[in-house]
């Protein structure tokens, strides 16, 4: 399974974004799946997740009521529109499978990046003041 994510910019602050992660394969469509950031200098973080059915979610503290994620399995796609972007949310952002399809689960199980197996390769979103 090939990962590619999309959709990253230059912004200003209060701006948004729609990111996507389009897969190879429909097999995603049976997985739930993340998207994780990284500043520079700093460790990859959990930004939000969805079950395969979408009925499930999870967000980071700090993007929570400005970031949705979403999926379209027909066209084996994630998106995370991310709206009121603020200069911390500026990193490189990766979309990754998850390793179940799994519907349950707590935040620490679906934020653990080791639960994940296939990861696409980055879109750069900055953010300026």
């Amino acid at each position: 399974v090939q990962l590619q994510a999309s959709g990253g910019g230059l912004v200003q602050a209060g701006d948004s974004l729609r990111l996507s992660c389009t897969a190879s394969s429909r097999t995603v469509a049976n997985y739930g799946v993340g998207w994780f950031r990284q500043a520079p200098g700093k460790g990859r973080e959990f930004v939000a997740s969805i079950s395969w059915n979408g009925g499930r979610t999870f967000y980071e503290n700090s993007v929570k009521g400005r970031f949705t994620i979403s999926r379209d399995n027909a066209k084996y796609t994630v998106s995370l529109q991310m709206n009121n972007l603020k200069p911390e949310d500026t990193a490189v952002y990766y979309c990754a499978q998850h390793r179940t399809s799994y519907v349950t689960g707590s935040y620490a199980y679906w934020s653990d990046e080791n639960n994940y197996v296939y990861w696409g390769q980055g879109t750069q979103v900055t953010v300026s003041s």
